[in-house]
């Protein structure tokens, strides 16, 4: 997923955008979502969120 539908979807979520990189922000959405803040931490094989909008872009 780019940035900018990153950012956008951060918005929507009323999560700042500001400097963060890409990842950070993913994990702020996660956060804003009640989800583990799991985003490119190397766990996305055992994190247990197979409806995750981020697994597919997740390392």
């Amino acid at each position: 997923m780019k940035v900018a539908q990153v950012k956008a979807i951060a918005k929507e979520q009323g999560v700042v955008v500001g400097r963060l990189r890409k990842a950070e922000l993913i994990q702020a959405i996660q956060r804003s979502e009640n989800n583990n803040p799991c985003y490119n931490t190397g766990e996305a094989e055992h994190c247990g969120q197979a409806e995750c909008r981020w697994i597919a872009d997740c390392k």
